[in-house]
């Protein structure tokens, strides 16, 4: 980790009062803190736009079980790609519905190809992949 740098930010008051409400919002004890999350996030968000580096995520599934061979073809999607899902995690939401995470872990592309496959699969009801990093880059 390198060393602390301070600077300063000029920022409009109207726009400085927003951000303290901010921090107030989200339970950051300084300014500093917020700022560094801000930062993290962009260059996380930069990561995801480079299709082979490696990435991580959380795929979350919804479905009804008793449509015809969903959870089958399902099942075999992700036997396919066993190398990018870390684990997963099956819940009865209730007699006919069910909610699958699945944590991720691989090259961006093929993170969200896998993810698409599985979302866009006849039967589901919802879907939605929230991406993370590795953390290999950031301090």
């Amino acid at each position: 980790m390198g060393r602390t740098i301070r600077f300063g930010v000029s920022l409009d008051s109207d726009l400085l009062e927003k951000f303290d409400a901010l921090c107030d919002d989200r339970c950051y004890q300084t300014r500093s803190e917020a700022i560094r999350d801000l930062i993290r996030n962009t260059l996380v968000q930069q990561e995801w736009e480079d299709t082979d580096r490696e990435i991580a995520g959380t795929l979350t599934i919804v479905y009804d079980h008793h449509k015809s061979d969903l959870a089958q073809r399902l099942t075999e999607i992700q036997h396919d790609h066993h190398g990018i899902i870390i684990t997963s995690l099956h819940v009865h939401l209730d007699h006919h519905n069910c909610l699958e995470v699945l944590v991720l872990k691989g090259p961006g592309a093929d993170v969200r190809t896998l993810s698409q496959r599985l979302i866009s699969t006849k039967g589901v009801k919802h879907g939605k992949l929230s991406l993370t990093t590795t953390g290999q880059d950031l301090t």
